[in-house]
């Protein structure tokens, strides 16, 4: 099976920010990252590294693939 290098991360951010009424500036306080980081997450405009991914999930208390999902682009 051969995978394509190709697809996008999505993730849900934006919603488990607002479902805790946390306000972005509090994200990134709490995670140690810029405003802007957290705009271009949720814009889906930015990838974290693996290790702000995980500190996301632990912040919101999901699992990472509750956050993060990556999407394989079809094959034509």
């Amino acid at each position: 099976m051969k995978l394509k290098s190709s697809g996008e991360i999505k993730n849900r951010l934006a919603v488990l920010r607002a479902e805790k009424k946390w306000s972005q500036k509090e994200v990134a306080e709490m995670l140690g990252v810029s405003r802007q980081t957290i705009v271009s997450l949720e814009k889906n405009k930015y990838n974290p590294s693996l290790k702000l991914a995980f500190e996301i999930a632990v912040l919101f208390e999901k699992e990472i693939t509750d956050v993060f999902q990556y999407v394989r682009e079809e094959e034509e």
